[in-house]
């Protein structure tokens, strides 16, 4: 494909990887980022797939494979804190701050542009046309939707772009490891779980935020899933300052009050160990558990990568390794033909359908989770 202007739109690692890709391959592409600072430090993290080891090959950046934390098996807990069941899977958690910041690096500064939020996609008989909020315009000749579950572009794809809820949220904690009690040294370099009906909890250390591994400067992360109703989302998802978020609930916005409900929750249905992670965090977050399957993932002009097209319960993890194999397919795409129509089709045809597949696998997940 010779040389275009493209844009893309969301600057997580589904932007950035095919971002960076295509960048190499000579296009003039730039990445516009919804939020004002940026992503770094969001994440926590994330295990390594086939998929995400060939992108780092490809871009020069192996050795992020190996910033990650090993739990060496993994332990699944009873209600009293004894161990039920130990399996030797040692599994290693990649650092997301690290994967980010590094991918992040590798773009020229003036590419990659924060507090630039597309509100609207229209392809023109010319190309395809970015309105900005303060309805500023661009023109590109491509456009990548890679703004991920609140997708702005891939509403203009695909006619139905509506996220479902799946029926329960995940709440997160994030603290430093110093910070865990005592009593919960069972939990250091083990994966651990606690799965019985309507209650799943996990928890596993990480990288710290630059990417430390060294005991004592990683931080420890935990997530519990809990089932929600849907009519319930809204306060959930509302602060303590009275904004309502529609996805999450971030870190500092929980009152008080509902901070010592949760506290107040974990002893009464969790191992100890696992009440007292939950104790440690200051500051934990919520995310709602949603589907979506984009019914197309092309039109004329504009192509979707990551959770624009699939959103993937957690449980799968392979959101990462899904944006990552979007974004070599696309690429491959687009550098095999010099008809953009054909190409966009070949990369649907091809990713598609493993969209669908992770889609449904994710679902199974979750059912027999909750």
């Amino acid at each position: 494909m010779k040389p275009m202007r493209i844009r893309i739109v969301g600057g997580s690692l589904a932007g950035l990887f095919i971002g960076n890709l295509l960048q190499r391959d000579g296009h003039d592409v730039k990445i516009y980022e919804r939020s004002s600072s940026g992503l770094a430090g969001r994440g926590a993290g994330l295990v390594g797939q086939r998929e995400l080891f060939k992108i780092l090959r490809v871009l020069g950046c192996e050795h992020l494979a190996h910033v990650g934390v090993v739990a060496k098996e993994r332990i699944y807990l009873n209600r009293d804190g004894g161990v039920a069941e130990v399996f030797s899977t040692p599994q290693t958690q990649i650092s997301w701050d690290v994967l980010y910041a590094t991918v992040a690096s590798h773009l020229p500064m003036d590419s990659y542009v924060v507090g630039r939020a597309v509100k609207n996609v229209a392809e023109t008989p010319q190309g395809v046309r970015l309105t900005f909020e303060g309805n500023e315009t661009e023109e590109a000749e491509l456009v990548i939707g890679a703004d991920g579950m609140g997708s702005v572009v891939r509403g203009f794809v695909s006619r139905e772009n509506r996220n479902e809820f799946a029926g329960y949220v995940a709440w997160r904690g994030l603290i430093p490891e110093t910070a865990l009690p005592a009593e919960v040294s069972i939990l250091v370099d083990r994966f651990a779980f606690y799965i019985v009906r309507g209650v799943h909890m996990l928890g596993y250390l990480v990288p710290g935020q630059n990417g430390e591994m060294e005991k004592g400067k990683r931080r420890y992360n935990w997530v519990w899933y809990r089932l929600v109703p849907h009519a319930e989302l809204a306060a959930l998802f509302t602060g303590v300052d009275g904004r309502t978020f529609e996805y999450s609930l971030p870190r500092g916005a929980l009152s008080e009050t509902r901070l010592q409900t949760l506290r107040q929750d974990a002893f009464s249905v969790l191992p100890p160990q696992f009440a007292q992670v939950v104790e440690a965090e200051p500051l934990p977050s919520i995310h709602g558990i949603f589907d979506y399957e984009a019914e197309r993932m092309v039109s004329r002009r504009v192509a979707l990568v990551g959770d624009a097209a699939f959103v993937v319960r957690p449980h799968t993890a392979m959101g990462v390794a899904k944006a990552a194999g979007d974004a070599l397919a696309l690429r491959e795409a687009l550098s095999r033909s010099d008809n953009l129509a054909e190409a966009l089709a070949r990369y649907e045809h091809e990713r598609l359908p493993v969209g669908k597949e992770i889609a449904a696998y994710g679902r199974r997940l979750g059912a027999s989770a909750l």
